[in-house]
């Protein structure tokens, strides 16, 4: 019998790969360590499991596809227009939805490389043409590099900070001078997946960019710092004919009423929030102060995770990492991206460091 046709352009899209737990080894049980999905390692925020409970009485009604309630919240709490906030299946569904909207066959999309693995991915679904720009020695976003390599056939530019998996922030001059270069057609996406995490005085607020400039887009998550990641929410913050887009584009109920339930408990819960994203930059900058102390040389990172550029070596060290019980994220030929995570699994990652250089 023929097969089916499908389209042939998808043979070249590369699948996205998550991370791994580690698998259970020997008969003496051990306690093992997830850090390959920059996970948060705390429970859901008080309350927030409460409120999941409650929206479960209901699942057998659609959700409000509007997502009015976490919407206005979000909106309040900004101080944006509820109308130029839009809720997808996490930030990575309205990445999605994004390109979808404003990138067909034949347009491009530039974003820096190595960055978030989806970028292409999301790009090719969409038909349109990726654009990779290798990223500066330190692991930064080479901004004139970014600038240089928009056309008239560019339609987005997308901007990860802290950039994922290498962890530094594109500074606000940097960006600023990204957008005074980038026509103002062409939509820049700040992706700020990991901004609660942010502590450099220096770092771009994208949000700040948005209410000067009609052609910048924000996103968020609640997977991250709010600990949600298995519930999948995230928004974007665009001017109102991006949102309008945004929400034709959309998959018809895509957020769960449980998921919104949860993000309006969550956004209730600033005080618990900030005390949790204290104690992972404190884990986060005892981690890293060792590895200095180690000698070794690594970006710097204002997220929740650490970039190893060991090239060809990566899948040997996160071998290693496996072996001493922490699952970590080997990027081939290139690095291993390892999330902060309890303390327990930094003080592994730092004996297998220690050992390494050794």
């Amino acid at each position: 019998m023929p097969s089916v046709r499908v389209r042939p352009d998808l043979d070249a899209i590369p699948a996205y790969r998550p991370g791994l737990p580690v698998e259970p080894s020997g008969t003496a049980p051990r306690r093992t360590f997830k850090c390959s999905s920059n996970e948060n390692p705390f429970p859901p925020l008080p309350g927030v499991l409460e409120a999941i409970t409650a929206a479960g009485g209901e699942v057998n009604r659609y959700p409000d596809m509007a997502c009015t309630g976490v919407t206005c919240a979000v909106a309040e709490r900004l101080g944006v227009p509820a109308a130029h906030v839009v809720f997808g299946p996490g930030s990575v569904g309205v990445l999605q939805q994004l390109v979808t909207c404003t990138a067909a066959p034949g347009d491009e999309v530039v974003f820096a490389w190595r960055s978030f693995e989806a970028y292409p991915i999301v790009t090719q679904v969409a038909g349109a043409t990726p654009v990779p720009v290798p990223l500066a020695r330190d692991g930064r976003h080479d901004v004139d590099a970014l600038a240089a390599a928009v056309t008239d056939r560019t339609r987005v530019v997308l901007v990860c900070s802290p950039n994922n998996p290498t962890g530094p922030v594109v500074t606000a001059a940097e960006l600023a001078c990204l957008l005074d270069a980038v026509p103002d057609d062409v939509l820049v996406v700040v992706d700020e997946a990991y901004g609660e995490l942010v502590r450099d005085p220096e770092a771009a607020d994208g949000l700040a960019e948005y209410r000067r400039r009609s052609n910048v887009a924000v996103l968020r998550t609640f997977s991250k710092t709010y600990g949600l990641a298995g519930l999948r929410i995230g928004y974007a913050i665009a001017d109102e004919p991006v949102a309008t887009a945004l929400r034709k584009t959309s998959i018809p109920f895509g957020v769960s009423s449980i998921a919104q339930a949860a993000a309006v408990e969550s956004l209730r819960q600033q005080d618990a929030l900030l005390a949790r994203v204290d104690t992972l930059v404190a884990q986060r900058e005892r981690v890293v102060d060792a590895l200095a102390t180690q000698g070794w040389d690594l970006p710097t990172t204002q997220a929740n995770f650490i970039w190893f550029p060991l090239g060809q070596r990566a899948v040997e060290f996160a071998q290693a990492c496996e072996a001493a019980g922490i699952a970590v994220r080997a990027f081939p030929g290139e690095g291993v991206r390892v999330t902060i995570a309890e303390p327990e699994a930094n003080d592994i990652l730092l004996e297998v460091s220690r050992a390494w250089l050794g």
